[in-house]
């Protein structure tokens, strides 16, 4: 067994720890008044009173508050966490739906910077930044230490729209630091990044995030494929995060028959307690829906995956998800912080909690837990996913599902690793491939604005011999070595990319999905398995006793807007 050596706390956490823990049952007092008011509470005011009255120092309790309280709310689980005004702010803007920076969101863990998101189509995705980067320098001040907080980080990464932010990036795999010069500017948070036909029969939509915005602009996505031809839909949640509980169980509900279970919390106290069935007035009751997921889909991208794959209404494809099961309520402090406590664990239909383990105290283990997966194979084979055999439960069909870590796919998909060589990840992990296809959209401004759409884009753009030939020659000036056994060994994944890259830039995500999913082997592997009709499950029409008693009082349960899951 390993043994964990805790990290070295600063000298000053004790004091601070008190200092946060009186002023959050002063807060808590303010929020829901109770009866928290102990010995110990008074206690730990009289020590407060004698460190502010005869300490040698002056100290600044505010600063040691905001310090503190993270560190704290690590203790408890990995998804507790503490906003500051400023973040709190931010967040506020994300979620309506319009935000301004370098579109990235990050977490400081063990005194390191570490990005946690990238905004799909914001300057910092367009530049080649990726999740799991970590930054070590911010306009050539370090961004690593004791005293980094995510505040602090997250204060220097915003700016004003069109002033430029100098990054300078450490990469897993990659022992060179990595620079990059982003411009910042305005993001628009569209929660559908793309919908489009895959063929005559089957509509494909990219769901990035399920914000406030997500459910209108699912279904309008959803009904203009329907008019288009669609009788059947591949729905795309890799790299979804989550969002909002209550926008998860609304879409579940368009594909579910009346009366089933699509999710059930559980907390430390029946208020938190909540089930939602559905209530039968969903628009695609008959249609046949696959769902992708990977290891970044997590919490309410599990539910949705959850609930269909549970009720046997659709197939799960892809790789194992994140493992996110546990519900957070968000609590806005007087000073305009914010606190998202974890309140409760969800449980998908048929009992599973999928939430993967942890250890209090340990969130840089949990952090690297995707890493691990990826040490050990899982990411390329099925018989390396993890799975805790002692949970074990059956879908409404009998067929078997597991709890913990995640939901384990009906279909696994291997990451594709044709065409990555040497080269390729060079090229790829120094941002190259996004900076020139950036450089290609702004030298051709003039000429591309001209086109209608992107098909026009791929049936006007140099041949596939002039362009890679540019691209090498770029990479060659920005320091990468031509190697031209292992550029054609990936010559088709870069043209892949810089096109889909291009097509983006002119005309947005609408564009770069088409372009990217034509190699994209979890795309094609759903239109295969609909064209056999493996998503087609028979629904069971002996509804439980249970079910018929809360149908009786009201089927769509009310998931209070502030859970975060």
């Amino acid at each position: 067994m390993t043994n964990h050596k805790p990290a070295r706390e600063p000298i000053w956490l004790p004091i601070a720890i008190s200092v946060a823990i009186v002023l959050g049952l002063l807060i808590g007092n303010r929020i829901a008044p109770d009866k928290y008011i102990t010995d110990n509470d008074r206690k730990i005011n009289a020590i407060l009173t004698l460190i502010n009255r005869d300490y040698v120092d002056s100290t600044n309790l505010n600063d040691l508050v905001e310090m503190s309280i993270p560190k704290i709310l690590n203790y408890l689980d990995p998804h507790t966490v503490y906003m500051s005004p400023e973040e709190f702010k931010a967040s506020t803007e994300n979620k309506n739906g319009l935000t301004s920076d370098v579109g990235i969101q990050c977490e400081v863990i063990n005194d390191s910077t570490t990005i946690i998101e990238v905004m799909p189509g914001g300057p910092g995705a367009k530049m080649g930044v990726l999740a799991g980067d970590r930054i070590v320098t911010i306009d050539d001040s370090t961004a690593v230490g004791e005293t980094i907080t995510k505040a602090s980080v997250m204060k220097r990464l915003r700016g004003p729209k069109g002033s430029k932010v100098k990054l300078g990036v450490k990469r897993p795999g990659n022992g060179k630091m990595l620079t990059f010069i982003i411009t910042r500017g305005t993001i628009p948070m569209n929660a559908v990044d793309a919908h489009y036909m895959l063929d005559k029969n089957t509509g494909y939509l990219k769901v990035n995030q399920f914000s406030r915005n997500t459910y209108k602009e699912f279904m309008s996505a959803m009904t203009s494929l329907q008019d288009e031809g669609a009788k059947r839909f591949v729905i795309d949640l890799r790299g979804n995060g989550g969002g909002f509980m209550e926008i998860a169980v609304r879409m579940v509900n368009e594909f579910l028959p009346a009366n089933k279970l699509i999710v059930r919390t559980h907390g430390r106290y029946k208020r938190d307690d909540s089930e939602a069935w559905s209530d039968g007035t969903g628009k695609f009751q008959n249609v046949e829906v696959a769902v992708l997921i990977d290891e970044f889909s997590a919490s309410a991208s599990e539910i949705f995956a959850g609930a269909l794959q549970d009720n046997d209404r659709g197939l799960i494809i892809g790789r194992r998800s994140y493992g996110k099961a546990l519900v957070q309520k968000e609590f806005v402090l007087p000073d305009s912080s914010a606190i998202r406590l974890t309140v409760a664990r969800y449980y998908t239909p048929s009992g599973r909690c999928i939430q993967k383990d942890y250890k209090r105290g340990y969130i840089e283990e949990y952090a690297n837990e995707l890493a691990d997966r990826y040490r050990h194979g899982e990411m390329d084979y099925s018989d390396s996913i993890k799975i805790d055999k002692n949970q074990k439960f059956t879908t409404a069909n009998g067929r078997t599902v597991y709890g913990g870590g995640g939901i384990v796919p009906d279909i696994f998909v291997p990451r594709d690793t044709s065409g990555v060589t040497g080269y390729y990840n060079e090229v790829y992990n120094a941002g190259l491939l996004q900076q020139f296809a950036l450089d290609y959209s702004s030298n051709n401004q003039e000429s591309l604005s001209k086109m209608s759409d992107y098909k026009q884009f791929l049936r006007m753009t140099p041949s596939d011999e002039e362009l890679i030939d540019m691209f090498v020659d770029y990479a060659a000036d920005n320091g990468v070595t031509p190697r031209w056994y292992y550029i054609n060994l990936s010559r088709d994944l870069i043209l892949t990319n810089i096109k889909a890259m291009i097509a983006r830039d002119i005309f947005g995500g609408e564009a770069y999905y088409p372009i990217l999913n034509r190699n994209d082997q979890t795309v094609q592997q759903a239109l295969k398995a609909l064209n056999k009709h493996k998503a087609v499950f028979p629904i069971t029409e002996n509804l439980k006793l249970s079910s018929v008693i809360h149908h009786e009082q009201g089927l769509l349960a009310e998931i209070k807007r502030r859970w975060l899951i």
